[in-house]
């Protein structure tokens, strides 16, 4: 596929090209869509930025922006996603048309669809927000943008019959609180697959999901990956599995001996802007293994490990463990500097919650090993998510520093 056919396929203007170095941060879905889709006709790099950024970040992006770049005179690389922002400093990484149809054409023959219809609920800068939508366009399916606020009160979009069913992309916090909504639920079962992905779902949400029968595609992917890169099939969840899924067609997903995850594949990014990598493969900050089916299973990130006593701690696993017990709907697990220990393991939650620390002690007790048992609840007054219920876990590490 050539730039002007992606321009094409996505409504762009003839012509309609756009300047070099522009960014577009625009919150609004429909002008979001149509402005890169013009911008997409030019010959200049684009790239995609965040509304909600802050001075900060906008400093960040400014300097990235005045970086002198390297001559790239195959036009490749020019789509420039954000990544972090959230929890360190922004970046953009590099795509184009061919790493976006190799994700597209893999995620539709991995879910065995001619047409992808999807309703999006996640920002159009976001890279599974924007995979959502160039899904669709691409495969001249349908896609019906939604509002989170609004479908979390109840209005419920109505999805007109489609061959090839519904995808719907949820964290696993927006699942939690539908999970919470009887209409909702029911609303739920009528897609192919309703993908869960940018964070670890803990097991009580996906035990309840299937009790619910939801076609839940537990997923596996980053921005650097153009989104999904493995996904287990509803059929499969539905049956018992809890992995993240086999990798999609696009992708291989290998895991070495000490853990780490690399993707290789045509969707792999082609480096951090204004670099350039022509390395196929990727290895990720994340950790995991995968089953004899080829199922990856992500246990955690690998520099998040904290170190505590001379003993590592994952924070994934700990905190599956205390959403687990139902006390927390929302919970970050980091490590604070502490001169006798190294780092003191600390969990953090809004402090609207109400846990009972009582039940949750014991059932560490019972299921954790000393060393992984958090040493500290700090309930925080304001807690840094976003309308979709995604982490600044950066922040949350501020102000639990700010605590101690």
């Amino acid at each position: 596929m050539e730039r002007a056919e992606l321009s094409r396929l996505l409504g762009g203007a003839a012509g309609g090209g756009a300047p070099s170095l522009r960014c577009l941060a625009e919150a609004d879905a429909g002008k979001f869509t149509k402005a890169l889709a013009n911008a997409v006709a030019g010959s200049g790099d684009v790239f995609l930025g965040n509304p909600e950024w802050g001075k900060a970040e906008r400093a960040q992006v400014d300097a990235v922006l005045r970086t002198p770049r390297p001559a790239r005179p195959d036009g490749r690389g020019w789509l420039m996603i954000p990544t972090g922002g959230t929890s360190g400093s922004v970046r953009f990484a590099r795509h184009d048309e061919a790493t976006i149809a190799a994700a597209v054409g893999g995620f539709a023959r991995h879910f065995g669809v001619g047409a992808v219809n999807a309703v999006g609920l996640l920002p159009l800068h976001h890279v599974s927000g924007l995979l959502a939508w160039l899904r669709c366009r691409l495969t001249r399916g349908n896609y019906v943008q939604a509002d989170w606020r609004m479908l979390e009160r109840g209005t419920l979009p109505v999805l007109p019959a489609a061959a090839d069913g519904w995808f719907l992309s949820l964290v696993p916090t927006q699942l939690e609180r539908l999970l919470r909504r009887p209409l909702a639920v029911e609303w739920l079962k009528q897609f192919r697959a309703v993908l869960v992905g940018g964070a670890p779902a803990w097991p009580d949400l996906l035990d309840r999901a299937a009790t619910a029968r939801l076609p839940l595609a537990p997923s596996y992917g980053m921005t650097e990956t153009a989104a999904m890169v493995t996904a287990l099939r509803p059929e499969e969840f539905l049956a018992g599995a809890r992995s993240s899924g086999s990798a999609l067609p696009h992708a291989a997903v290998k895991v070495n001996a000490e853990g780490a995850v690399s993707v290789t594949g045509e969707s792999v990014f082609r480096g951090y802007y204004p670099e350039w990598r022509e390395e196929r493969t990727f290895e990720t900050a994340d950790a995991g293994w995968l089953d004899d089916g080829g199922r990856l299973t992500v246990t955690g990130r690998r520099d998040a490990v904290v170190i505590t006593g001379g003993e590592k701690v994952q924070p994934a696993e700990v905190e599956a463990l205390l959403r687990d017990t139902g006390e927390f709907a929302e919970v970050v697990v980091l490590g604070v500097p502490d001169a006798e220990w190294g780092q003191l393991l600390v969990a953090a939650y809004p402090a609207a919650a109400t846990p009972r620390l009582k039940k949750v002690a014991d059932a560490m007790a019972r299921q954790l090993a000393p060393h992984k048992r958090p040493k500290f609840f700090v309930p925080l007054a304001v807690w840094p998510a976003n309308a979709q219920g995604k982490i600044n876990r950066a922040e949350v590490a501020r102000l639990v520093g700010a605590a101690f």
